[in-house]
């Protein structure tokens, strides 16, 4: 790049100094300056230099404080860095250029700084805890580099729990879990919810670095409570049911179920309780009740997130009155003349009926009216025959049962206890005959397997036979010997004798 030569009075072709004239005076001393003189214009073949401007940066936006990792730049003569006066001057040449690469190194500069806060290893970490009333809170605080510095927990209240290992709170509830130059990590148990709200873990360098764990305590809901069932609603009525539960934190939740049908309840009202940190909730349900409302289960269930999906819910039975109702029932089923007769008004309903009037149609005056439910006959006859009529009253109103009684004659009536009889006799006379044909049977059989001894000549019979001897016996039967065909049995014995040589005999030895 060109430059003119320096001018006479000048050092390296920069401004001439400024004239001035002092004057002296009573009223003090005045300094006058007078403008410079105009510049030589330059040789016709020689173009003019680029005018010189003057650039400053405020120090206010360019302070080595806040960019330590910034260092001189070889561009600028390690203008950047300097810190000898109020503003930077670039000379005329560079400006145009220089003033963006410097505003770029000071926008580096400060994002460099927030990127190493961001990432500073010295600075301590924790995390929020929530924990149920009554449970145990673990709080843990971390650094990657202690500077070797100690870590500290403080309470919301600002007071030191535990200063390294060291215990600085006298609370038995608070203990120490583990204490490493890196980590402090304490418990609290038995918590209660004054427990709750900031607790500062801090490192103490220069400066001091701190880290926040918020701890969040719930409140656990109490058992339920239903009211309104106390007394019993009549049928057709409006049932309103109330249902309570205090001491949770945040408030619970409420909901209805009677049987396995859910009620939709008619509002909620959120109170907060005495001690400023609870609420207590209530919970209204109508709905018209019936007869099959009678002994029906009504429950309320509490959710709440302190309750880890577990249920927590309150069971009463409702009780409905409603109009009775009646029936006859005879004993025995089927009257005869001659013997007792009970006729049994049996009353269902809520309450049961108390009161029962016995009457028989054609007939002015009643047979009989008492909290018994029963009419007695106490021998049958044929004029006993007629309807008779039961009313059974009770507080909820009246109804009326009729039965209609037919005596029968005293002959006996088939009964079932006649017919089982015939069975049973039935059965034995199977039985009896079965056993009369197997005797025949096996008595026939004998008599046809007779056998026959015959010894020198001699007739002698099984059942004769001689007991010291030795006899040989040959066994004759009617089908090997043909005394089918002889008269007597002299005359089959003869000719058993006589066939001896031509048939095999059977012998037989007895001793």
């Amino acid at each position: 790049m060109w430059s003119a030569p320096p001018r006479p009075g000048t050092r390296g072709g920069g401004r001439r100094p400024e004239r001035a004239c002092l004057h002296g005076g009573r009223g003090g001393r005045h300094q006058r300056r007078f403008p410079p003189p105009s510049p030589l214009p330059p040789p016709p073949s020689v173009p003019h230099p680029p005018p010189r401007h003057e650039w400053s940066v405020p120090r206010a936006l360019f302070n080595p404080r806040r960019c330590r990792t910034a260092g001189p730049s070889p561009d600028t003569g390690g203008a950047l860095g300097a810190t000898g006066g109020s503003a930077l001057r670039l000379g005329a040449g560079t400006a145009a250029t220089m003033l963006p690469l410097g505003l770029l190194l000071l926008l580096a500069c400060c994002g460099a700084a927030r990127g190493n806060l961001s990432r500073d290893e010295s600075q301590p970490t924790t995390s929020d805890e929530t924990v149920v009333t009554g449970g145990t809170v673990v709080l843990k605080c971390q650094v990657e580099d202690p500077d070797d510095s100690s870590l500290q927990w403080s309470n919301p209240a600002q007071q030191t729990l535990y200063f390294g290992e060291k215990r600085a709170l006298r609370d038995n509830r608070i203990q120490l879990e583990k204490s490493t130059p890196k980590e402090l990590t304490i418990s609290i148990s038995d918590v209660v919810l004054s427990d709750e709200g900031e607790y500062t873990c801090s490192l103490f360098t220069m400066p001091v670095r701190t880290a926040k764990a918020l701890v969040t305590v719930l409140g656990v809901p109490q058992k339920p409570q239903i009211f309104g069932h106390e007394q019993p609603i009549d049928e057709e009525k409006l049932a309103r049911l109330t249902c309570r539960s205090s001491g949770s934190k945040p408030a619970a939740q409420l909901r209805w179920r009677k049987g396995n049908k859910e009620l939709k309840d008619e509002g909620t009202e959120v109170v907060e309780d005495p001690n400023g940190k609870t609420f207590t909730v209530s919970s209204r349900v109508e709905f018209r009740v019936t007869k099959e409302d009678n002994e029906a289960e009504v429950t309320c269930t509490v959710d709440h997130e302190s309750l880890q999906n577990t249920e927590r819910s309150t069971t009463q039975k409702l009780q409905v009155h409603y109009k009775p109702t009646a029936k006859i029932e005879p004993h025995p089923q089927y009257p005869r003349e001659g013997e007792k007769l009970q006729l049994q008004c049996d009353g269902q309903g809520n309450p049961i009926p108390q009161e029962f009037l016995w009457e028989k149609e054609g007939s002015d005056a009643p047979l009989q009216l008492s909290s018994d439910s029963v009419l007695i006959f106490p021998f049958l006859n044929k004029s006993d025959s007629g309807t008779y009529v039961c009313t059974a009253t009770s507080s909820m109103g009246s109804v009326v049962a009729k039965y209609n009684l037919d005596v029968s004659d005293a002959s006996p009536v088939p009964s079932t206890s006649s017919t089982y009889h015939a069975v049973i006799g039935g059965v034995v006379a199977v039985i009896v005959f079965l056993l009369l044909s197997l005797l025949i049977v096996l008595g026939h059989y004998l008599i046809r397997h007779k056998g026959m001894c015959i010894r020198h000549g001699e007739t002698v019979t099984s059942r004769h036979r001689p007991k010291p001897a030795e006899v040989m016996c040959t066994y004759l039967t009617h089908e090997a010997k043909g005394s089918d065909d002889a008269p007597d049995a002299d005359t089959a014995i003869i000719n058993a004798e006589g066939g001896q040589a031509g048939g095999d005999d059977k012998k037989e030895y007895f001793i």
